[in-house]
Parts: C-alpha cells; structure tokens; sequence
C-alpha cells in the first residue's frame, strides 16, 4: 500500500489473500449519535477490532481540551488489545467523513506506526462496494494482542504556547464556527487570531470521498495554504484536524496538529479570540 488513503477495492483484496495481511480498526464515532460499539456489534468488516474514541483515542477533558492525546502508555495498550502488531500494515475506518479515522491514522502515525491507512470513503463506501460484513459481539476480535511499542514525535505537534508563532494556521471548523457566529459545542465563539478557515468538507467530494491531490492543492493554495512555511491545524477538540493532516499529506503539505485546539485553547481566559 502507498499513501494515507486505501480504497474499499483494495482492502477487500488484501483480506481476500490473507487474514493475517492487515489489521482492521473500525473507529466508528458520531458527536451526540449513536455509541459506536453498538455500530460495530450490527455489522463490521470481518477481522476488524473496535477502537473507542472517547475513552482509547483521547485522555479525558480538562486543560487540554475535549479530546486531549491519550498517554502514550495508554494507546500502546488500546492498540495492542486492538492487535496492533508494528510489522502488519492498519486500515481504519468509520461512519463520520474520516474524521475520526483520521485522528487514529495520526495518532498511530505520531507514535511510530509507519503503515497506516484510512479506508476511503468509509464504511458507507466498503457497503456499496459489497465489501463482506461480520456481525459478532466482541469489540476486539484479535485471536492474541498486538505487539505496538508507542514512541511519539513522529508527526509534528504544536502547543497553545507555540500556536501564534505558527507561519500559517489552518481552523478546519466550519465556517460559522469559526467566525464565532454559532457554537454548538464550546463555551466561546471564535477562532484563533491569525487563523485561516479551510473546513474538512473541503477535503472530500460528494460522494464522501478525498479530493485528488490537485484539486486539495489547489483549493487550500486559494487559502493561503502553500507548503511555502510551515503549517499547523486545529479544529475544535484536536479530532476533525487531523482530517485536514491528512488532506495537506495527499497533497504532499507536512502539516503539524494543534491536540488541545479550540476547546483547550479558550481554556485560559488571557488567550486572544478572533470573530469574523
């Protein structure tokens, strides 16, 4: 496999040859929708483990937002109870645009894994590719753990401290959200001084799946967002950011994350705010 991106095609071929070829995550996640696990337990892609984002991708809320990184003791737990082995290729996959498989490809990528791909499209796309679906119980069908070591500082991260002295800084709310005109979510509206809006929606087509490499240049390039200087993006909890890592990756943009984004950044009332 080459690249972040892997099609529901290729994925079905690489489990049709082997089992043991790869290592499937179903991260499925909706904001205020139905828990994931209980999507997992109606029907998945045979072999997949379900991985929590609340609980295994995130530490809990405080100072670092609403989704801070987990510890990295804690994700090599998750993802070797995952079967996360570092010599086997990890497809993730969820219900949600590849929002939250995009912040467990950059979680896994940050913390030393290599191989990792997101299952484009989704599992709406492995479904209308009539890709085989399992249906059990068990959150983690792994026959024996995973043997991942977690070492982070593979992918670039920024903090609130160092978020102003970012060249360009990418908000991939929408944009609303980010002219602090509505927020559902978080206590204060606005964003980051300095911030350019290139919402996640931009990333994908209408059938939900990325945009070519030219087309996501080309659309972020109109944004200011060039590769020229150096790139950081936040969104509001650190999760729908890495979509846009990702998006900035096909590309070919190295892109840091700001973890703590909006929702860490307000929690210090000193800390500037931008509307408009």
């Amino acid at each position: 496999m080459t690249g972040p991106l892997i099609s529901p095609r290729e994925l079905r071929d690489l489990l049709a040859r082997d089992d043991d070829a790869v290592t499937v995550l179903d991260v499925r996640y909706r904001l205020g929708g139905p828990p994931g696990a209980q999507q997992y337990a109606a029907g998945h892609v045979p072999g997949a483990s379900y991985v929590d984002l609340d609980t295994e991708l995130a530490a809990p809320p405080g100072e670092g937002g609403r989704h801070p990184l987990p510890a990295p003791a804690d994700f090599e737990a998750a993802m070797r109870r995952a079967g996360v082995r570092a010599d086997r290729p990890v497809v993730v996959y969820d219900d949600w645009s590849g929002h939250a498989a995009a912040r467990c490809w950059w979680l896994l990528r940050h913390h030393g894994h290599d191989d990792v791909r997101v299952l484009d499209g989704g599992w709406s796309a492995w479904l209308a590719e009539d890709g085989a679906v399992a249906v059990e119980t068990s959150a983690a069908e792994s026959s024996e753990p995973g043997d991942f070591t977690a070492q982070p500082g593979r992918m670039p991260a920024v903090e609130a401290d160092q978020v102003l002295d970012v060249p360009v800084l990418v908000d991939a709310r929408a944009p609303e959200r980010y002219r602090g005109e509505a927020e559902p979510v978080d206590p204060v509206a606005g964003h980051i001084p300095g911030a350019v809006n290139v919402p996640t929606t931009t990333n994908l087509r209408a059938d939900g799946r990325f945009r070519s490499p030219e087309e996501i240049r080309a659309l972020y390039a109109a944004a200011g967002v060039t590769g020229e200087e150096d790139v950081a993006v936040y969104c509001g909890s650190g999760v729908t950011a890495a979509h846009d890592v990702l998006a900035l990756e096909l590309a070919g943009i190295p892109a840091a994350l700001y973890p703590g984004s909006w929702s860490g950044w307000i929690t210090d009332p000193t800390r500037p705010v931008e509307r408009g």
